[in-house]
């Protein structure tokens, strides 16, 4: 029973999130997909050297549809920390065609130990602490954003 209360509710927070499919591809925006069904976030871009440095700290909150979306010139083994961060958050590394390599999941606020992420990743999307258990995402989950159309994205973004 609790069970499949709980897939109501992963259920009724996808459907909030996600109306059907999923829209067309912006650049504030991710969709993610996979045998959990699907989920969408409006994300900020880190995609220079300071905006991925500052990151999302000194924030007490963040929407639960919101997110981060680091993305770097190449794939590379990549270490993130939680300094001066005070909410839990859920990191996804994420290959050059779109689909998430790891997930570490609930990264302690204020925590400086070092958080790696597989070889090869080129992307990292932050989100609340817990959604990507919530919601079922694992490896091989695939993401959708139109960073990934150059290197020949799992879900492209014409493919709704």
């Amino acid at each position: 029973m609790k069970r499949a209360a709980a897939a109501a509710c992963v259920a009724i927070a996808a459907s909030t999130m996600t109306s059907g499919a999923i829209a067309e591809c912006a650049s504030d925006r991710v969709s993610l997909r996979g045998p959990w069904g699907q989920a969408q976030f409006t994300v900020e871009i880190a995609d220079t050297e300071r905006s991925r440095a500052t990151g999302l700290m000194n924030r007490e909150s963040m929407p639960r549809g919101a997110g981060m979306l680091f993305l770097y010139d190449s794939p590379r083994a990549m270490t993130f920390w939680m300094r001066n961060t005070l909410i839990p958050l859920d990191i996804l590394f994420i290959s050059p065609q779109g689909e998430v390599l790891h997930i570490h999941q609930m990264a302690k606020p204020l925590d400086e130990t070092l958080i790696p992420g597989p070889d090869g990743a080129i992307a990292v999307l932050e989100i609340n602490g817990g959604l990507a258990e919530t919601f079922g995402m694992t490896a091989g989950t695939e993401v959708q954003h139109n960073f990934f159309e150059k290197f020949g994205a799992k879900w492209p973004c014409e493919a709704s």
